[in-house]
């Protein structure tokens, strides 16, 4: 039976990368009628942040990607949580000790820094030299008895060469005497992720890992303490980074968005997880929205890419888009309405109906202010907005039509959309131009903004009579005191 593993650190947030393995762990277990499992590896105390274990439960939940082991929910495995397994890590770092393949080191970091830097001035690479290893073991039980810090060691093989299957790059072979002997229990009595990962991935009888290509070049040492100890090997599925661009991964540290915030930003989780799902796998059509139960459908590792994925916020934006504009309405509002009752600061505005014009221009809801602030303040903008080259407008028309139609608002006796309507689109006939020569510049006036939830008659039923007089007067006079010569048609 397939058995896979989330192995994530709580260091603080659920970044891209991190959410699309469990993602493609998820996928290909559910496809196989396996079991997928949560471990947290919090044995790097010092990256720890407070909560961060809570985070993931949460992310995990809110994406569908629920787990049939774990911390929160038990199984025959645990305890799930490395930081409570820490006499079973020692257990076996002390077997591997006996069986020749790992040993105590006593040295310093004053010891190693002096190596390091004698092995860089030589031009090589840092690797530890084995000194330790020559102890006796009644050298080590006397360090041992006056309680000297200590790690343990794997004892690597000087020469050969490591090799193993990956399902997605294929054969991968190494040569055994470029690798370190990496710490496998640290001097606080922990045990390194490395270690940790074996140990733990055999106990709870998992069968493939899902993991990123960083650690391919780690991949032969875990393979020779799975020997070491005779445990089975599990298969692998080595995962291509996800990149900013072509020479820079995604990093929060850098500014890049984790998955809770593009949710603060008002993004859907089931875009989120769609668009992730497509950062290194191809369906093999040209499908691009999935449901999380047509993902488990389609998910095949044949699918999955050896280059590394572009994450394009654009891309990203638009399929959110998608999924906006086919909500429900009542849903469309549920998580529109915080946004606008924010941004209108108590405003007498309609908001199911002004929503109604919003959904279909909606692509993420922390748009929303944006689209509704001239609402509340005609912002400052620039007499450019004015030229339209499809509408055939620029500042000199929109003097002219603006001039035109004040009067024309001025003079209705009654402010409704039908006779707003009726009176501008006469207007343009009556004056022997285009419609959009009048609309667009009253638009502006109204919004100054290029985009609007509707057109001019709907936005001057939108801000009322007295706010869109108002407004197309400070147009007018705008546009006068930039020295603007009305069009003459």
């Amino acid at each position: 039976m397939v058995r896979t593993r989330f192995a994530p650190s709580p260091t603080g947030y659920m970044h891209i990368g991190n959410l699309r393995s469990a993602l493609y762990a998820y996928l290909f277990t559910k496809h196989e009628g396996g079991t997928f499992i949560l471990r947290v590896e919090d044995t790097d105390q010092q990256r720890y942040v407070e909560g961060a274990t809570e985070l993931i439960y949460r992310t995990l939940r809110e994406t569908g990607i629920f787990y049939d082991e774990g911390p929160d929910v038990g199984g025959e495995y645990g305890p799930y949580i490395q930081s409570e397994r820490r006499d079973i890590y020692k257990k076996y770092a002390e077997e591997l000790i006996k069986r020749g393949r790992a040993y105590y080191c006593f040295c310093t970091k004053e010891r190693l820094d002096g190596v390091r830097q004698e092995m860089e001035a030589r031009g090589e690479t840092f690797k530890y030299d084995k000194h330790c290893l020559s102890l006796t073991p009644e050298e080590i039980q006397a360090k041992l008895d006056a309680g000297e810090p200590y790690v343990i060691r794997q004892n690597l093989p000087e020469s050969g060469t490591s090799s193993f299957d990956d399902l997605v790059f294929g054969h991968i072979e190494v040569d055994v005497s470029t690798l370190d002997d990496m710490v496998l229990l640290k001097s606080d009595g922990l045990p390194t992720y490395n270690f940790a990962n074996v140990v733990d991935d055999h106990l709870m009888k998992i069968t493939h890992v899902f993991r990123g290509t960083e650690y391919l070049s780690s991949t032969p040492k875990y393979n020779l303490l799975y020997e070491a100890f005779g445990w089975e090997i599990p298969k692998y599925v080595h995962m291509p980074p996800v990149m900013r661009d072509a020479s820079h991964k995604l990093s929060k540290r850098d500014g890049d968005a984790s998955f809770e915030d593009f949710i603060k930003k008002g993004y859907l989780k089931e875009a989120i997880v769609n668009y992730i799902a497509l950062l290194g796998w191809n369906p093999g059509t040209n499908q691009e929205k999935f449901t999380l139960e047509e993902l488990v459908q389609a998910f095949s590792l044949n699918g999955m890419s050896k280059s590394p994925a572009i994450f394009d916020v654009a891309k990203l934006t638009w399929l959110n888009g998608e999924y906006v504009r086919e909500l429900p309405f009542d849903t469309y509002f549920r998580y529109a309405k915080p946004w606008l009752e924010e941004a209108l600061q108590g405003q007498n505005v309609d908001l199911e109906e002004l929503a109604v014009k919003l959904q279909p221009r909606t692509e993420y809801f922390s748009q929303l202010p944006s689209l509704v602030d001239f609402i509340v303040e005609l912002p400052e903008y620039d007499l450019e907005l004015y030229t339209h080259k499809k509408m055939k407008t620029n500042p000199s028309v929109a003097l002219f039509a603006l001039e035109k139609a004040l009067p024309v608002m001025e003079g209705l006796s009654d402010w409704t959309l039908d006779s707003l309507h009726d009176a501008l689109m006469a207007l343009p006939k009556e004056l022997g131009v285009k419609n959009g020569q009048v609309l667009w510049p009253v638009r502006v006036a109204l919004t100054g903004k290029e985009a609007s939830p509707g057109g001019a008659m709907e936005m001057a039923m939108l801000l009322g009579r007295e706010k869109s007089l108002a407004r197309m007067k400070t147009g007018i006079e705008k546009l006068k005191s930039a020295g603007t010569e009305p069009f003459q048609p």
